[in-house]
């Protein structure tokens, strides 16, 4: 049985990765679970999966989500340190999908403590990328990208030499504007932008998405990565 964390559960990584642990359930010991502020969500899914701990990133929080568990065995914890104490279970594999540089200090004490990341919070990468690959190194744990761009070009790396890449191409199929004219942009709402044609995600990474920021930061998440030079990378 594989001991496994999500941070950042209640977001949609977080949940199409619980959707799996859910239909393997007798293979997997969830240790922890954490989110932000939709505690009926983040307690649901820790009783349901059996989590010893569920932690929301805000103190405030703490009162609701420790009802909200009353009478079960899942332990409520809140804040910072408390995300800390639960990256430092001794988990097999840990899912990081927490948004922004909050995910980072989770996800190298996830893998201090002997777990692969799965590493869906690319902030972590673009912010301290070199850190991250060493700490994976240090502790003989496996950097695992999920994002789907950087996950095709981490399955194809397998078994090749790093020196074997000429270049690597990020696929560009863009957000809410993807089909608009200049002159439409300059009319653009925020409504508008935060409303992606594919994906049902967190408003900050739709925004992101419709203006390609967050292209900007995958292709620096590919370098640090796979460790390319820059000009190795293009989007198409």
């Amino acid at each position: 049985m594989k001991r496994i964390s999500v941070f950042g559960a209640t977001g949609s990584i977080g949940q199409s990765t619980l959707d799996l642990v859910k239909r393997d359930r007798e293979n997997f010991d969830v240790l922890a679970l954490s989110g932000g502020r939709n505690i009926a969500q983040l307690a649901q899914d820790a009783i349901s999966t059996g989590a010893q701990v569920a932690v929301t990133a805000f103190d405030a929080e703490y009162p609701a989500l420790k009802e909200a568990l009353a009478g079960t065995t899942v332990q409520a914890a809140a804040g910072h340190n408390a995300l800390l104490e639960a990256a430092d279970q001794s988990a097999d594999w840990v899912m990081s999908a927490i948004v922004g540089a909050a995910g980072l200090e989770p996800g190298l004490r996830a893998m201090q403590a002997g777990a692969d990341l799965a590493l869906a919070n690319k902030e972590s990468m673009v912010a301290a990328g070199a850190l991250m690959r060493k700490t994976s190194a240090l502790n003989n744990v496996a950097l695992l990208p999920v994002d789907s761009e950087h996950s095709a070009v981490f399955q194809a790396m397998i078994g090749e030499s790093r020196e074997s890449v000429e270049r690597v191409i990020l696929t560009a199929s863009g957000g809410a504007f993807r089909t608009w004219n200049y002159d439409d942009l300059a009319r653009a709402t925020p409504e508008q932008a935060a409303t992606h044609p594919n994906w049902n995600m967190g408003q900050r990474i739709t925004i992101d998405s419709a203006s390609m920021f967050n292209k900007s930061l995958e292709v620096i998440e590919a370098k640090e990565l796979f460790d390319l030079r820059s000009d190795q990378i293009e989007v198409l």
